[in-house]
């Protein structure tokens, strides 16, 4: 597996698309127009890939090629199929540890997460087609080559995700602070998926409404949070500890 390349010009990220490889993020520049810009910007849509407008100078940081307005980052991983994946696991006949992320922003984080995510046995991780960090390089590096060996899915919504893993009979927990419950009071030894959420925000409240569980970590000191891939290696070695008794 290679790190994240770059293709840039309109047409050959057109032709990028059409021959199916696995595109993680688009850059287009602001203001630009034309006919096959359009074009563009409706197989990005159509595909559900993940784009933002961004100024000339930061596409011309970007790449030294001749980027004609439009620079696309290749993910270096193929993404599961949440279907897939679930029905995969449940007739694997262990019990189902799944990690939801809701919008991480990070790499680092990202990375650590997937580090920990694989180190405790998790049967996958689902992220949002856009808005969360992208698998790159540095996400690679952070977690120890972990990113290869653990699937990933993309949905269009973390919602939509939530809805599944509960139809098929999986518990959703949300590790949130809007709650007095701790992790010490979930059982995790049932087939179960954990949302983190990002950084700054935390879970969506529309998502937090239709999860089954809430938990948080107990906050002895005088900070209000703990990094997000800490909290997610606490509320991880729970699941572990629990499912090892």
């Amino acid at each position: 597996m290679q790190e994240q390349t770059q293709i840039f010009g309109i047409r050959a990220i057109l032709e990028a698309i059409n021959a199916g490889e696995t595109i993680d993020k688009v850059f287009l520049q602001k203001g630009l127009k034309g006919d096959l810009f359009s074009e563009l910007e409706f197989a990005l849509r159509q595909h559900s890939i993940n784009s933002s407008y961004v100024p000339v100078e930061k596409l011309n940081r970007l790449t030294r090629g001749n980027h004609q307005g439009a620079v696309a980052q290749i993910s270096p991983i193929a993404f599961y199929d949440l279907e897939d994946l679930v029905s995969q696991v449940m007739e694997s006949g262990k019990t189902p540890l799944f990690l939801l992320l809701d919008q991480l922003s990070d790499v680092r984080n990202f990375g650590a997460i997937i580090r920990t995510a694989e180190c405790t046995g998790v049967d996958g991780i689902i992220i949002q087609k856009k808005g969360g960090a992208p698998v790159n390089g540095d996400t690679i590096k952070t977690s120890a080559g972990a990113v290869f060996k653990i699937p990933i899915c993309k949905v269009d919504h973390i919602k939509d995700a939530v809805f599944y893993m509960q139809a098929s009979g999986v518990k959703v927990v949300a590790a949130t602070e809007k709650t007095d419950d701790t992790l010490y009071d979930i059982d995790f030894t049932e087939p179960c998926a954990i949302i983190m959420g990002s950084e700054d925000r935390g879970i969506n409240p529309s998502t937090l409404k239709v999860v089954d569980a809430k938990a948080k970590l107990p906050l002895l000191g005088e900070i209000g949070s703990l990094n997000v891939s800490v909290a997610c290696g606490a509320f991880l070695y729970e699941a572990v500890r629990q499912r090892l008794k």
